[in-house]
């Protein structure tokens, strides 16, 4: 039997907290999108958007910031959020680790979002989710989200992202 502790959520500060982010999201990413994208893909995402120096740069220099998922002290998830000069919220990131789902710290990460937006007066949160992530749809659709269009991006070196827009009001 498996006890849920009690989830801390931690915001990224220090390099040495860029570096563990950057291993759980190379772990995060390879146990779970090797069912949708190669592993070619992955490696190259994961170098481009979650190496300690995509993250580095993404927080210093473009408004990202994030917070570690701690139930109990371990390394359990991470989110990555921008607010946007629109009044919104771009949930950029939002993992948990395999051993750690179904437990409902993803709920309990959502809910903190939300506070955010509430304090900073946002009144949206958007996300994009890969079109087949089937698993991740129906998490987003059950917390609030809902599906506003398509988007195809190209990401370089010959890949791209197919992904799902998604909104939830912040009431």
């Amino acid at each position: 039997m498996v006890i849920k502790m009690k989830l801390l959520i931690e915001k990224v500060i220090s390099r040495e907290d860029m570096e563990q982010l950057a291993q759980l999201a190379r772990k995060i990413w390879n146990e779970y999108y090797i069912q949708i994208l190669s592993r070619e893909q992955i490696a190259y995402m994961v170098e481009k958007f979650q190496s300690v120096g995509a993250i580095t740069d993404q927080i210093e220099n473009q408004g990202f910031e994030y917070y570690n998922l701690r139930p109990g002290g371990a390394a359990a998830g991470y989110i990555g959020i921008k607010a946007q000069g629109d009044g919104s919220l771009f949930l950029s990131k939002l993992y948990i680790s395999k051993e750690f789902r179904g437990m409902g710290y993803a709920k309990e990460a959502m809910d903190f979002i939300t506070e955010l937006c509430k304090e900073r007066g946002l009144n949206k949160m958007w996300l994009t989710v890969n079109r087949y992530n089937d698993n991740s749809i129906k998490v987003y659709e059950k917390m609030g989200f809902h599906i506003v269009r398509a988007q195809v991006a190209n990401i370089g070196n010959g890949y791209s992202m197919d992904d799902y827009i998604m909104e939830k009001n912040i009431i």
